[in-house]
């Protein structure tokens, strides 16, 4: 039996060992055997360039029984799947005059029409037409546009376009600089060309080709103009997570453009040739090679001990070598990260977009930062690593980011959280990844979102009644989430702003509370007994204004809003004036109700005196001789615009339970200053 086993053993590290080998990419290729596929040597009846000619305006159909026959050689392959769908021509191997974009409804047409091979094509049934300003041959939209065409049909590809049997050739790309990529040389889009003494952008030195899935733009420039041209990288590319080449030199592609981008698309990436150096910009050796040879490793306290200003500069040849923990993939971060290692985490402030798909930056990768240049500081009383703006830190310019962040070349590792608890957490924490163990959203944030139109601050408290923020970006993509209404653990990195923590989301994931909540509750919408919406506008018997002071009272608007109706009142009209004015709701029963509460959404615009909001069980009929009591209703802040409408969230009602009630939207204003108010989506709730 032991013998067996060991057999079994050593043949599945065989097999393991297969399948690793199996998985390397060298971008060599075995040549496609053609033996099976037909082929035809056919006579052409009229030129690529004839062809394109007969696009003007509009959509050029062949007829059924046209005998027409074009031909051309293959300039593209789509064997690495950097190409998609189409097949790109021209009209001679060497030295082309006109090249053409073949658009098919098929992969993998290498292996039937590889790079070289003359093909023929008849025109019959098929058509011409445009997309991004880019002549296309396919066929002919019966529902579409006037200028476009659909991709040829599979199916049709064998009666349509025939490899020569006689003749394949290598195809010798055409010099070509940036300068000459202008409508001029529009003929040339689908021939392959060569761009010499070419190198990427720096922006993007030390990135991958394309990001999983992703397709992108990388920049590419020579000597002969200050325009860089786009090569234009998928994502499903066998080559993607590839690293771009950092020196000068041939660049080999597939000439084409969108509207009136020029681009370019890679057929191989043994194609390009960029190793040399110094390059263009002056970059003397490859940049993206890492050593540590000079430097001294220090830590994340101890870059933070460096700091003795807003904004010092680190001088010494330092290395950080952190993890990541946080990056902008889910929106709610923007142009910087999070690292920590042992001793701490730091914000790192980046002048660049989607560092997401900066295989860098990912989320578990450790990552290696050259320090000298940079600088450490506090912004708004959190530390932070960047770059000098305004006399304190900013952002590390895109352009500098190859300078200073070098790939471990580690596999991700999983981001282990430090457990805290909300009423322990201190300075030293400001930066980490934490776990906060069975937290809640507090009762007034049930039923709201994690955003509403501006940066929002929610609040999570645990089950002694300690409480921290939980600050979200509008621009997240799980801000119009509902916030989850049970109990359970928060992983969050700890932020700190103008005295204050705050615990920032990398996720929705971050706050999945699905637990009875600490009352031993499960949380369920109250169901609303009174609402009003003002959406047809004015105010109906429901509601009573009550003017004290000043000419302005209460009214009805839509402004903005398209045909629905809210609250407004404004104590503005040429000049400021001293106003008191109410607008109070019917009675509302209570009785019988084990919980209650009230919501609503408000807008504020220009400076003035916060509107209050109040409650009673004894309304007099005149507002000065009723007892009100002030509700703690959440109200918008943002007086600089309009539109950001703020939830009050859930106030609770509870302490009036069995009573009639009203509730009253108190406004003044000053000669001083008149704020505009607005109040929407009215409701009671209650059960």
């Amino acid at each position: 039996m032991k013998k067996n086993n060991l057999l079994i053993k050593y043949i599945l590290i065989i097999i393991s060992f297969l399948g690793i080998i199996g998985c390397v990419h060298d971008d060599k290729y075995d040549e496609p055997n053609l033996d099976s596929y037909e082929c035809a040597d056919l006579t052409a009846t009229m030129s690529l360039t004839q062809l394109r000619a007969k696009v003007v305006n509009t959509v050029f159909a062949f007829s059924d029984d046209s005998q027409d026959v074009v031909e051309g050689y293959v300039s593209s392959t789509d064997e690495t799947g950097n190409i998609y769908k189409t097949i790109y021509i021209q009209d001679k191997p060497e030295n082309p005059t006109q090249g053409f974009v073949i658009s098919v409804d098929m992969v993998s047409t290498y292996t039937k029409f590889p790079q070289g091979s003359k093909i023929y094509i008849k025109l019959a049934g098929l058509a011409l037409g445009t997309y991004g300003g880019v002549v296309q041959l396919g066929i002919k939209d019966p529902v579409g546009t006037s200028t476009s065409v659909l991709r040829i049909p599979e199916k049709l590809i064998s009666s349509k376009i025939f490899r020569s049997c006689l003749v394949r050739e290598k195809i010798v790309p055409k010099i070509m600089t940036c300068s000459e990529m202008i409508s001029a040389n529009d003929r040339f889009i689908g021939c392959l060309i060569q761009v010499d003494n070419a190198e990427f952008d720096s922006r993007v030195l030390c990135t991958n080709f394309a990001p999983n899935g992703v397709t992108v733009d990388r920049m590419i420039k020579d000597a002969s103009t200050t325009t860089a041209r786009i090569v234009r990288n998928s994502g499903y590319a066998s080559f993607a997570n590839q690293i771009l080449p950092s020196g000068n030199g041939k660049f080999v592609g597939i000439y084409s453009k969108y509207i009136s981008t020029y681009q370019l698309y890679i057929n191989k990436v043994s194609d390009l040739e960029m190793n040399k150096f110094p390059r263009i910009d002056g970059i003397s050796t490859n940049p993206c090679e890492y050593s540590d040879v000079g430097l001294v490793q220090k830590t994340v306290a101890e870059i933070k001990q460096l700091a003795t200003a807003p904004l010092t500069q680190i001088t010494g040849d330092f290395v950080l070598k952190a993890k990541v923990i946080a990056n902008d993939k889910s929106g709610n971060l923007f142009k910087y990260i999070y690292a920590e290692d042992t001793s701490g985490g730091i914000k790192i402030n980046i002048d660049k977009n989607d560092l997401f798909n900066d295989s860098r930056f990912a989320v578990g990768k450790e990552v290696y930062v050259k320090l000298k240049n940079l600088y450490i500081g506090t912004v708004s009383g959190e530390m932070q690593i960047g770059a000098p703006f305004s006399g304190a830190v900013g952002r590390i310019p895109e352009a500098d980011i190859y300078k200073h962040f070098f790939d471990s070349n580690k596999p991700l590792a999983s981001i282990i959280p430090t457990e805290k608890m909300i009423s322990h957490i201190n300075y030293s924490d400001v930066g980490r990844w934490v776990k906060i163990k069975d937290v809640q959203f507090s009762f007034q944030d049930l039923e709201r979102t994690y955003a509403g139109a501006i940066p929002t601050n929610r609040i999570l408290e645990d089950c002694l009644g300690n409480q921290i923020i939980v600050r979200t970006s509008n621009f997240a993509d799980f801000a119009d989430a509902t916030l989850d209404s049970g109990k359970g653990d928060v992983y969050a990195i700890v932020g700190f702003f103008n005295g204050t923590y705050q615990l920032i989301l990398k996720d929705l994931l971050g706050a999945d509370l699905d637990n009875v909540r600490c009352d031993g509750s499960v949380y369920v919408t109250l169901p609303t007994i009174n609402s009003d919406e003002f959406s047809s506008g004015g105010f109906s018997s429901d509601w009573l204004t009550v003017n004290v002071a000043g000419a302005q009272v209460w009214s009805t608007s839509n402004t903005g809003n398209g045909t629905s109706y809210y609250a407004i009142m404004n104590g503005f009209n040429t000049t400021n004036a001293a106003n008191e004015d109410w607008l109070i709701s019917k009675s509302v029963s209570l009785a019988g109700k084990t919980k209650a509460a009230l919501s609503f959404t408000s807008d504020v615009r220009y400076a003035g005196n916060s509107l209050q909001v109040y409650i009673t069980e004894n309304y007099t009929g005149d507002p000065s001789t009723t007892n009100w009591v002030l509700l703690p209703a959440v109200l918008d802040s943002n007086n600089l615009a309009f539109g950001d409408w703020t939830s009050s969230g859930n106030v609770s009602l509870n302490a009036f339970l069995g009573k009639n009630i009203r509730i009253a939207f108190k406004y003044t204003s000053t000669p001083f200053a008149s704020a505009t108010w607005e109040i929407d989506d009215f409701k009671i709730k209650a059960q």
